[in-house]
């Protein structure tokens, strides 16, 4: 019978030679990993999406729970479900334009908008906040992305005052009383449901 010392080094001799032959194989070859949904490949097409202007809202249309589906036939579900995708189909561009602004390195911590960036974050946001004109104050110079004051680890929009003063604003805020209201029968379920965070 062998000695248990020995016994031990040839597990172990095993175990590090299997982890050392995993550890390689995973990190040259991309395709081996757990879970292939994990990580993306990257793409070639030029139109392809970076990652974090996918999966913009909580829910995507149709995409029904197991609990959702015996309601599926019932014809006010049905009117929320079709109304639901009517508001996503509205909202979405602004979102995906929003996130692009806040997430992508086209602008750095300080940067102004471009004319046309800034044109529908003025129309499509800020106009609908419910305390614009607080935050525009003696007017408006420009829309500008820099990190939040307390949290620092998040960038949010500023409005830049034409005095030279500049305060945050929500784009949350904006998207919430815009579906208010443009839909206020059916506002409060979909806030409930896709646009629950807001801060200033």
């Amino acid at each position: 019978m062998a000695s248990p010392l020995l016994l031990r080094q040839t597990l172990l001799r095993s175990c590090f030679h299997n982890y050392k032959h995993f550890t390689i194989g995973a990190v040259t070859a991309r395709h081996r990993l757990w879970c292939s949904a994990a990580i993306t490949p990257p793409s070639n097409k030029p139109n392809d999406k970076p990652n974090y202007l996918n999966n913009t809202l909580n829910l995507r249309r149709d995409n029904y729970s197991s609990i959702n589906l015996h309601f599926e036939n019932e014809p006010d579900y049905r009117k929320w479900k079709d109304k639901e995708n009517e508001i996503l189909d509205d909202i979405e561009p602004i979102i995906l334009l929003t996130k692009e602004i806040l997430h992508s390195p086209k602008y750095m911590d300080g940067g102004r908008l471009t004319v046309e960036d800034e044109k529908a974050v003025v129309e499509k946001l800020l106009a609908y906040h419910p305390h614009s004109e607080d935050k525009i104050g003696c007017g408006l110079e420009s829309i500008m992305v820099d990190r939040h004051p307390q949290f620092r680890q998040t960038r949010c929009l500023f409005v830049v005052r034409t005095d030279g003063g500049w305060i945050d604003f929500s784009y949350q805020k904006c998207l919430r009383e815009y579906v208010r209201e443009k839909y206020p029968a059916h506002a409060e379920r979909f806030i409930r449901e896709h646009l629950k965070r807001g801060s200033s």
